[in-house]
Formats: C-alpha cells, sequence, structure tokens
C-alpha cells in the first residue's frame, strides 16, 4: 500500500495552465476518484503522479518518498505503480495467461511464482477458464479485466486507472464497477480512478475530488459531494438539479420573475441561487405546497416519470418521482410540489452570470 501527497503541483504546456495549485492527500488503502469534465486537468494529474508527466512546479511524494519534484524525478518503472488505460492496451498475440503473467516474466520472477501470482489473480478477475484464449476471443469486458490482472499481477503499492470503463456498454459498466471495487478491498491497495462519470465516482469511491478548469473545487466522500456540494458547479456536476435565482427577505427567498417564495432560516443573505434537486420535490394537495406551477413536460420511465414544472416567467423545475405518486400527472395539468429540501448559495459580487461556471 502507498499513501500518495500532492502539493502546490501546477501543470502548464506553453501558456496554457491545466492543473492550477493541486493540493491533496490520499491514504493508503483509499478509493480515490478524480471527477471532472473533459479538458479539467484530472487525466494530467494521474499522468503526473504516473510519472509520464513532470510538474511544472510543486511535488509528489508517496508515503514519503518524493517521486516528483523541481529536483527530483523517478520513472515510472521505478514508482511500483500499476495502471490500466481506456484503451485495453492488451498484447493481441499472447493468451490471458502470458499477457497476465508479462510484467513478472520481464522481471525474471521464477515461473513457480509466476503461475501462483498469475493464477490467483485470474480467479480475482472471474477469468481462470479463459487462460489459453487470445484477446480477439474475449468481450470488451473480458479484455479490460485482464489488462486490471496485469495491473494487479505485480501487486503494485498504487492502482491506477484512467476510465477503464468508457469503452463499455452500460449493462457491463455497472458490473464492472463492483467487481473493481471488490478487487480493491481483497488487495487492499490504493487507487486513483479518472472518470467524467458522476455514477462511477458515488458507486466506488471513498473520497471524490471534484475538478474544473484545472482547480480543486471539493473534495468529499460520495454522500458529503453529493449532499452538501461546495458550489454550484459542484451541485450541477455531481446529481440532477434546476437552479433558480431569488433574493432572501424576511424568513423567506423570494425566486425572481414567478412571484414564489421559498421558506428560509438560513445564514445567506441578499441574491442567493436557490438549487433544487428533482427527488427532494413531491406532489402536494392543491395549495398546500410551497410552490405551484404547470407540468411543461412529462416522461413516463417505467420506474419513474420524469417531469418538467413551470413556474411561471420561465423558471423551471424537475420532479422525479414515483408512478404511484404522480397518478393523474400530465403535460398542461397545474400541480402544487412541496419541496422537501434545497441549496442555497450566495450570488457572486461581481454580478457574472453564474451558469457560466456550469459549462
Amino acid at each position: 500500500m502507498s499513501s500518495v501527497t500532492i502539493q502546490n503541483v501546477t501543470k502548464a504546456f506553453g501558456p496554457t495552465v491545466v492543473l492550477e495549485n493541486f493540493d491533496a492527500v490520499f491514504e493508503n488503502g483509499e478509493f480515490i476518484t478524480l471527477l471532472g469534465p473533459s479538458g479539467c486537468g484530472k487525466t494530467t494529474m494521474l499522468r503526473i503522479v504516473a510519472g509520464f508527466e513532470k510538474p511544472t512546479s510543486g511535488s509528489v511524494m508517496f508515503d514519503e518518498k518524493v517521486v516528483s519534484s523541481d529536483k527530483v524525478f523517478l520513472p515510472p518503472e521505478k514508482r511500483d505503480i500499476g495502471m490500466v488505460f481506456q484503451s485495453y492496451a492488451v498484447w493481441p498475440h499472447m493468451t490471458v495467461y502470458e499477457n497476465v503473467a508479462y510484467p513478472l516474466s520481464i522481471k525474471k520472477v521464477d515461473k513457480a511464482a509466476i503461475k501462483q501470482k498469475v493464477d490467483r489473480v485470474l480467479a480475482a478477475v472471474h477469468l481462470t477458464q479463459y487462460a489459453d484464449r487470445i484477446p480477439s476471443q474475449l468481450s470488451g469486458g473480458q479484455q479490460q479485466r485482464v489488462a486490471l490482472a496485469r495491473a494487479l499481477v505485480a501487486e503494485p503499492a498504487l492502482l491506477l486507472l484512467d476510465e477503464p470503463l468508457s469503452n463499455l456498454d452500460a449493462k457491463l459498466r455497472e458490473s464492472m464497477r463492483f467487481e473493481i471495487k471488490e478487487i480493491q478491498r481483497e488487495y487492499g491497495i490504493t487507487v486513483m480512478y479518472v472518470t467524467h462519470d458522476q455514477t462511477e465516482a458515488m458507486a466506488m469511491s471513498d473520497r471524490i475530488v471534484v475538478i474544473n478548469r484545472g482547480v480543486i473545487q471539493q473534495v468529499g466522500s460520495p454522500r458529503e459531494i453529493y449532499n452538501n456540494p461546495a458550489n454550484p458547479f459542484v451541485a450541477d456536476f455531481v446529481g440532477k438539479i434546476e437552479f433558480v435565482e431569488g433574493t432572501v427577505k424576511d424568513g423567506w427567498i423570494e425566486l425572481d420573475g414567478c412571484g414564489q417564495k421559498l421558506p428560509y432560516d438560513g445564514d445567506v443573505k441578499g441574491r442567493v441561487i436557490v438549487g433544487i434537486r428533482p427527488e427532494n420535490i413531491t406532489y402536494a394537495e392543491e395549495g398546500e405546497g410551497e410552490l405551484q406551477g404547470v407540468v411543461k413536460s412529462h416522461f413516463y420511465l417505467g420506474d419513474v416519470d420524469d417531469c418538467r414544472i413551470d413556474l411561471g416567467e420561465g423558471k423551471e423545475v424537475r420532479v422525479i418521482a414515483d408512478p404511484y405518486e404522480s397518478k393523474g400527472v400530465e403535460t398542461g395539468k397545474k400541480v402544487s410540489l412541496k419541496v422537501r429540501s434545497f441549496l442555497v448559495y450566495p450570488q457572486q459580487e461581481d454580478g457574472q452570470d453564474f451558469r457560466k461556471i456550469l459549462t
């Protein structure tokens, strides 16, 4: 196992800064996910930890050992890491067994030890029966498990995974999430996982690092990130949410344009951004809810009804409810809404449209 300490890492490619003052500590045995949109710098950070990129400034330590700084640079092959890329990168002319054994073979490990380690890791990824097949005889998910087994067989202190499931179909992605998490628990290794998929991050992580435009926005457990997002970007990126602007006055938030309001006794004053997650809204009897609106669109999805409700003047909220709770709801119908909880953020002092930070 290995802890990772990243201190004030900045990375620039010419005039373009892709990471800025990245500061984080990942503990032994943690499953850490770097989460953010494409181009936010998460893969660059992973490559710096791996040793494929050098930081422009700052340092990276494994336990107490500096592996990257302005004076020290340890190459990837000396960092005791395993890495799985988005592309499977398995050798097409080798069998599954040979692919997995390769890292041990080049280290001149004796054949008996190689067989013992390969057999163990193939069992862990449920590929024992495919040991003699070549990659062209395997499905995409099986090839990805070969790549994972090859990364694990040398028992690295740190496992780095760069969007390893993005090429798989939805059902296979879901099953692989749980397999990777179970393997990580079995081996007890530290994992850094890069993805733009918030569902993957929520399902597997001990902690999530949310990144936007090269800057850490928030670090926390999946529950913390989802229930207490640090800013509108995090709230919008992790989960479904609708935003409405308003003003705090006398224990209420008066929502802009639609003439409606929500009760509020929090600490934020003046102009605010209100974020409401669709699962935190329920239908109420006429006049009994905090908000009133008209159903703008209604989609029956089997397990849920997904509706957008027009509050007036173009202000909308989204309601995702159990079909039995939303019987009779249809496009054009007036509805009353009960809001169980909502998020409140202060408006930017410069008056800039906050929605620009969500893109």
